[in-house]
Formats: C-alpha cells, structure tokens, sequence
C-alpha cells in the first residue's frame, strides 16, 4: 500500500493537530488556591530523570489530562518468550516478547518495540501497555496481521554507552536476527518506542533508513533542547547528548512515515515541539498533541490508531 502524503503542499508545515488551551489567567489562581499550600510541593518532584514538572503538575491537578485508555478485554492467542546473552549490552541477559495475531500463523513482518525508562520487555504486554492483547483486538476487528516484539533494553537509551554498552546494536544486530529464526520477516521493520525508546526509535529509525524501516511510532519522546538537562541514566554530559541527538537529523527520517504523539501535560511537550519544528516540508509527518500526561493512561489511549498506522505501511 502507497504512502498517503500526511504534511502539506511543499511551502507550509507537516500536519500536526491542535492542541487544547489551558485554562484562564483567573481560573488557574481560583485552583492553585483551591489546591492549597501544600499542593504546590508537587511542582518541584521530577517524573523521569533529569526533568522538572511545572505544567504537567498544573494540567494534572486541574484534570485536563483527558480519559484513561484502556488495555482490550481479550487475551492473545500466541506468546513467545526468551532470553539470551547479549554481546552488544556486555553479556547482560536480555529477555525478549513476540506477540502474534490471534490464529495467523507463518511468516510475518514485525514491530519492534522500545521500552521507557524502568520497564523491560514484559512493560509492552500484558496488563501494562497491553499490545498483545491490542493487537488481539484489533486483528478481530481487520487489522492486517503483522507481529509484536519486545525487547530489554536496560537504562542505557538504546545507544553506545562509555561504558561499552550498546542497546541500539543489540536491537540491530542481535535481535533482528533473533527474530528472523523465530519466522519474521526482518528485511523492513517498523519500530515503535515510549520516553526513552521513543527517542531510540526516532534514532534507530533514522539509521536504518527507508530500505529498512517502514513506519515508526514516537510517544512522548525523552527530548531535551538543552543537552545539559538530559537525563544522566543515559547521557553522561552534554557533550554525549549532542553526539546521540535527534535533533538536527531530521532529514535522516525523510522516507519513512512517522507518527508523534505526545500529550500537552506531558515534561518532554515543549522539546517535542521544538523536535517536531525542525523537519522538513516534505517529510512523512504525522504529529498529535492531545490531553495526556507522560503514562500508561495516555499510551494506552494511543495504542489502537498507532497499531492501525503499522499495519497500513508495515503489513499493507
């Protein structure tokens, strides 16, 4: 299937929708007061590493976060895991998810999924985010089949680490391989990421190009204007941040379709922005700014139209 050019005519920006407005002036002094003195202590509690909550705390408590998503009532029909020593991550086992569609058996192509800071490869299943049991849901519903796999990529953000640490060759060199023996097809891949494998998916993304990758899929994306402020789980100074950024490499991406979302409470939403600025007319672009904070609640909420965006330009 062809892709549908999603940015405008050559001379405006790439689609990006609109995102809510916040509450008045008046109205957030009548709820600050409501929320009292020690409400406020909540301003200064970090959500990831390396980032300070100032809006998203506001947007949180004043409830404009939007629903919860919610994981499908259903259960995958076909699970596969394991685990193996990884030479790129320095012999550290490394456990791995695959998720089939429910009674699709056979060769099939493949989303590669990136976990967030914290979470390994189980964090994309289940009861967490729950896409094997999205993909269940929506293989029920038309869905063209294609498969989910997880990967441990530990607290390093899926790049060469000075330690020698690398996640990102792990998932390139050792886990496509890996995936290849379990009967994907791994020739073009789609990635998708949250936070942390967010910004490893636009990343990974890019060196692969479009030969090699056919969609990927950024939810709140670990993204910080200022190298200095980036997260030290996974970059030592700013210097390493410049050396692994995303920014200024938005044209490596140029070919592949990409989907962004993040919420508008969300620390990494003004970064994302500035990221999302910073592409070219003509790239494959489609960005969503909508209510949500940087959780499971909001990835959930996005899961059904990403995975419907990968079976398009993945299994289309």
């Amino acid at each position: 299937m062809s892709w549908r050019r999603l940015s405008p005519s050559p001379g405006s920006r790439p689609e990006v929708s609109a995102a809510p407005r916040l509450p008045s002036r008046r109205a957030f002094l009548l709820g600050a007061a409501g929320a009292g003195a020690a409400g406020l202590v909540g301003v200064g509690i970090g959500v990831e590493q390396g980032v300070v909550p100032g809006r998203p705390w506001l947007q949180d408590q004043l409830g404009l976060n939007g629903e919860p998503g919610r994981v499908p009532d259903t259960s995958p029909d076909h699970l596969v895991t394991g685990s193996f020593n990884s030479r790129a991550r320095r012999g550290v086992r490394t456990g791995w998810t695959i998720a089939r569609p429910p009674g699709v058996t056979g060769e099939l192509p493949v989303l590669v999924v990136l976990h967030g800071l914290g979470g390994d490869h189980r964090t994309a299943m289940g009861t967490h985010l729950g896409l094997d049991r999205f993909l269940a849901a929506g293989s029920r519903a038309g869905l063209p089949p294609f498969a989910v796999a997880s990967v441990d990529g530990g607290t390093t953000y899926w790049h060469r680490r000075p330690g020698g640490e690398d996640a990102g060759r792990m998932v390139l060199e050792e886990f496509l391989p890996l995936l290849e023996k379990q009967g994907l097809t791994t020739d073009r891949i789609g990635l998708l990421g949250w936070s942390m494998g967010a910004y490893a998916a636009l990343r990974l993304g890019a060196l692969l190009g479009p030969s090699r990758c056919a969609v990927v899929v950024a939810e709140s994306p670990a993204l910080w204007t200022d190298g200095a402020d980036a997260s030290r789980s996974g970059f030592r100074d700013a210097g390493e941040y410049a050396e692994f950024s995303v920014f200024g490499r938005q044209d490596d991406l140029i070919g592949i379709p990409v989907r962004i979302d993040c919420g508008t409470g969300d620390p990494f939403y003004r970064a994302t922005q500035s990221y999302v600025d910073g592409f070219p007319d003509r790239a494959q672009l489609r960005v969503r700014y909508q209510p949500g904070a940087h959780d499971m609640d909001y990835w959930r909420r996005m899961a059904p139209a990403q995975l419907r965006l990968v079976g398009q330009h993945l299994a289309g």
